[in-house]
């Protein structure tokens, strides 16, 4: 009986938290970012010019589209739809419990595990529909809903409170806009690539079941000392998210592996062998990679030297973001402007979706306005992923890297390396095979934990 009020006592509280949060970080929804018409946007390596004749700035909501001229109005809309596109993961309520807790949502300590998803996302998306796709219907994600948010969070909370003390599940509130989505007629391409847009968010839902869900990264999470409600950095997510690829079984994930460079270095051979191992379902060819590189840029706050560096990195299109963020709170960077940087935010708490249903609301899963934030104020400790779809591709990757972090470098040692050989002819222990319940092998427990050490600020 004790145990039982014990878990009512924390799902009360965890509303709380999610009300506490939503009233903090909603009214980010609703302010405007405003960008540069002089300046270039680039956005995870695509560029966009907005430029007029006339000075100033524009908002990214449409509400002076109308100064602007045709052709310059249509980059801007290009550029929404394409930020638009991209998967937007954020603090959910209302899930499932998580296992060995009482905990039904991420709301204050899951952000991390949230800009992880959506670098992998990010990655997922550019194996299976390529950097030129966007999402049809992102251009239908108007100004009208991101600035109606904070009155619909007031009412979700409402009712979300009333449901605490009735122990009713939450009302759904549906945006106007998904009750009157108009279906179009796709040909088989656009079908296809639906297709993989839903199956990629599914991937990612919040139960038990998904391969890169919550819950999932939370199991893994725990062979490196992290249980559910705990504080998660960049390098040790990095971690997590390569063995919830190696995990997963769907066979659609098998053509994909993560790789993760150890003391900032990647070792050449070790991600080539990654790329040629065996699929299990038998089939030959190579893997694609995603490369993962926990970073940090300074000491106890970033050092503006690295600016350029990571102006360049988010330049490439290969590049699939990074986990970064300001102290204790962490964001997804996916593009930049001048020395401020574009990302998306994963502080707003909304309500769980099934994806598990058919034709599930997509909605909640695309970020309706970017924002920006001045890179000094940017923690020091981050991840940066790339993706390199063949041996070749990575190759071509390791040498424009290896030349624009010599260029870009000021220090006696650039930020990370690419290496020739394998990690073990330089004395570090190779990938040793594990149990299967052992998850994570000696050497890279003594290394996540090293990587939740103070040394490294968790966001």
């Amino acid at each position: 009986m004790e145990a039982t009020g014990t878990d009512e006592v924390e799902k009360i509280k965890s509303k709380f938290m999610s009300a506490w949060h939503n009233m903090k970080y909603s009214w980010v929804l609703k302010t405007k970012t405003y960008f540069s018409r002089n300046s270039p946007v680039f956005l995870l390596g695509k560029c966009y010019h907005f430029k007029t004749d006339e000075s100033g700035e524009l908002s990214t909501d449409g509400s002076n589209f109308d100064k602007i001229n045709t052709e310059i109005s249509g980059n801007v809309e290009e550029f929404r739809k394409d930020f638009i596109s991209r998967i937007w993961l954020t603090y959910r309520e209302e899930f499932p419990q998580i296992k060995g807790s009482a905990l039904t949502t991420d709301c204050g300590w899951g952000c991390t595990l949230r800009t992880g998803q959506m670098l992998l996302a990010q990655g997922l998306t550019l194996h299976f529909l390529g950097r030129a796709w966007v999402w049809p219907d992102a251009l239908d994600i108007d100004n009208s809903d991101s600035e109606s948010w904070t009155a619909h969070t007031v009412k979700k909370l409402t009712a979300s409170f009333e449901a605490s003390l009735t122990a009713e599940r939450e009302p759904k509130i549906l945006s106007n806009h998904h009750q009157g989505t108009l279906k179009r007629n796709c040909d088989d391409s656009e079908m296809r690539n639906e297709v993989y847009h839903r199956k990629i968010i599914s991937w990612f839902g919040d139960s038990p079941l998904a391969a890169f869900g919550l819950h999932q990264l939370i199991e893994y999470g725990k062979k490196s000392g992290k249980i559910a409600g705990d504080w998660y950095g960049p390098a040790v997510v990095a971690h997590i998210l390569r063995k919830a690829v190696e995990e997963a079984r769907d066979p659609e994930l098998q053509g994909v592996t993560v790789y993760v460079a150890q003391d900032c270095t990647v070792y050449s051979s070790d991600v080539i062998d990654r790329q040629c191992s065996s699929m299990d379902s038998g089939k030959a060819g190579t893997k694609a990679v995603i490369i993962l590189v926990p970073v940090r840029l300074g000491g106890e706050r970033t050092n503006m030297d690295y600016l350029e560096f990571v102006k360049g990195i988010l330049s490439l299109e290969y590049c699939v973001g990074i986990i970064g963020g300001k102290p204790k709170q962490s964001y997804y960077f996916a593009g930049f402007q001048d020395d401020s940087l574009i990302y998306m935010d994963p502080h707003y708490c909304q309500s769980f979706v099934d994806v598990s249903i058919k034709d599930f609301p997509l909605e909640s899963f695309h970020c309706p306005s970017p924002k920006k934030m001045s890179f000094k104020k940017m923690d020091p400790s981050c991840t940066i992923g790339f993706y390199c779809r063949t041996v070749q591709d990575f190759e071509k990757a390791s040498e424009e890297i290896t030349k624009m972090l010599k260029s870009s470098s000021k220090e006696k040692y650039p930020l990370f390396t690419f290496v020739k050989g394998h990690s073990k002819d330089y004395d570090f222990a190779s990938s040793p095979v594990h149990e299967e319940n052992d998850l994570f092998s000696e050497d890279e427990k003594k290394r996540l934990k090293r990587f939740s050490a103070e040394e490294f600020v968790l966001l």
